[in-house]
């Protein structure tokens, strides 16, 4: 289980650092771009890519640390940053969406020139360089939310690149400036719905909720049902570290005193780890009455 999570978590980060590098590079093409051809939303484009980047490297970042072994002071080890790093990246592309209709509004009061030819240029080269980068996070652990956190940031901006590209053939054909802002709202709302549910997920990890998929309720009754020593299950906690890295603690009422308990336990471990992927579990093995009440 180790060594996968090791192997998962270096494909993951070599494929963050290599859509970072990509991410870099066509951000300081967009600046010398919009420089020389005095566009607005060009130079807007590379600042967005300027945010990217600081969610790639935090993503990458975060996948360094959660491979660092746990120590006294964080018996679980480091495995939670990777959560809260997406759970940054999912506040960072609100706020991103946020100063895009801003942008939006503002251009619509006053469309601003713009050297279409150019910006179709840099905007399909944009497209390539994106659409590389999703490629290769989309190809990583689509279960991790820091893998997702990262696509979801390179998704932003191949849309946005999609975005400019169609607004650069309308206003080279009609000339009409609006298509630029109102394009830029159409991608914000597909990013808004997006981000949000990254925040939720991973705010919910953060907050120690239980898996969204587990019915806890069937749990105790498929375990009852297989360990006929098992008697009655209270008690139940259910987290995670990760979506991937469970944690549970239970108590368990058995029908008589076993000799030992052990074999029982064992078995009950068996049915979390078969049944429900949940690997730690803690259970506290009671004859009589709850101890907690």
């Amino acid at each position: 289980m180790s060594q996968d999570h090791d192997h998962n978590s270096h494909g993951n980060l070599r494929r963050v650092q290599f859509a970072l590098v990509l991410t870099v590079a066509f951000m300081i093409v967009e600046v010398i771009g919009g420089v020389i051809s005095g566009s607005l939303a060009l130079l807007a484009d590379a600042g967005h890519m300027l945010t990217d980047s600081m969610a790639l490297a935090l993503a990458a970042l975060a996948f360094r640390v959660s491979t660092k072994p746990a120590d006294s002071r964080r018996s679980y080890g480091y495995q939670r940053f990777q959560i809260l790093a997406a759970f940054v990246n999912g506040l960072s592309l609100l706020l991103i969406v946020g100063w895009i209709l801003y942008e939006a509004i503002r251009r619509l009061a006053a469309p601003p020139e713009v050297m279409a030819t150019t910006m179709l240029l840099v905007a399909t080269a944009g497209l390539v360089v994106n659409l590389m980068s999703f490629v290769i996070l989309h190809g990583g652990d689509r279960d991790n939310l820091n893998i997702r956190g990262a696509a979801l940031h390179v998704a932003g901006d191949l849309l946005g690149s999609l975005a400019a590209i169609i607004a650069a053939l309308v206003i080279m054909y009609t000339g009409w400036m609006p298509i630029d802002p109102l394009l830029s709202v159409l991608v914000a709302m597909l990013i808004l719905r997006s981000a949000w549910q990254l925040v939720q997920r991973s705010a919910h990890i953060l907050l120690e909720g239980a898996p969204e998929w587990l019915d806890i309720a069937s749990m105790k009754k498929t375990i009852v049902g297989r360990v006929p020593a098992v008697s009655d299950i209270h008690h139940v906690h259910v987290w995670g570290l990760t979506p991937q890295h469970l944690m549970l603690t239970m108590h368990v009422s058995l029908n008589d005193v076993p000799a030992p308990a052990t074999p029982v336990i064992r078995e009950v471990k068996r049915v979390l780890r078969e049944a429900y992927g949940i690997s730690h579990s803690t259970i506290e093995v009671e004859f009589d009455d709850c101890a907690d009440h």
